[in-house]
């Protein structure tokens, strides 16, 4: 498990462009990260970054009120995923999860913990925060993720 310190919005960007590197090199259909932290914790300024490194432009938004955002750039499909307000299975179902898709899949869930059904999950990050400082704990079912997330984090 990689564990980092976040000391500013800045460096979690950081973590979310060593992802979006991480996800622009891989060789995948479909790729699935979960994102859990209490609000406020960082998740969509992380979303945000990632979407940031794959060439997106325009807006980052929260799923919070529309629980699914979508954004294609560069022959992928990514959808930012908010389950905080989800209260059962049919209400996952309705978001067509695992939709075909010609593009490569990226998907963000944040509270994955209202999914209340077992997904195969690529990356699980972790955020937490203090007064001083967010932390990032990220399991990656892959090593070779993990390591590329690492290097271009500490080399930046």
């Amino acid at each position: 498990m990689l564990k980092l310190k976040l000391k500013n919005e800045s460096r979690t960007l950081l973590l979310g462009s060593a992802i979006g590197k991480t996800i622009k090199n891989l060789d995948f259909k479909n790729f699935e990260i979960h994102l859990n932290g209490n609000l406020g914790a960082g998740k969509t300024t992380l979303v945000r970054g990632i979407l940031q490194y794959l060439n997106w432009a325009d807006v980052v938004n929260s799923p919070s009120y529309t629980l699914c955002e979508e954004y294609e750039v560069d022959g992928k499909l990514l959808l930012h995923i908010d389950l905080y307000r989800i209260n059962s299975l049919e209400d996952v179902e309705i978001l067509n999860l695992d939709r075909e898709s010609a593009m490569q899949k990226v998907i963000f869930i944040e509270w994955p913990e209202n999914l209340q059904t077992d997904r195969n999950v690529d990356v699980i990050i972790s955020l937490d925060h203090d007064n001083q400082a967010r932390h990032a704990s990220i399991e990656c079912k892959d090593n070779n993720i993990e390591s590329s997330i690492k290097t271009y984090y500490e080399n930046e």
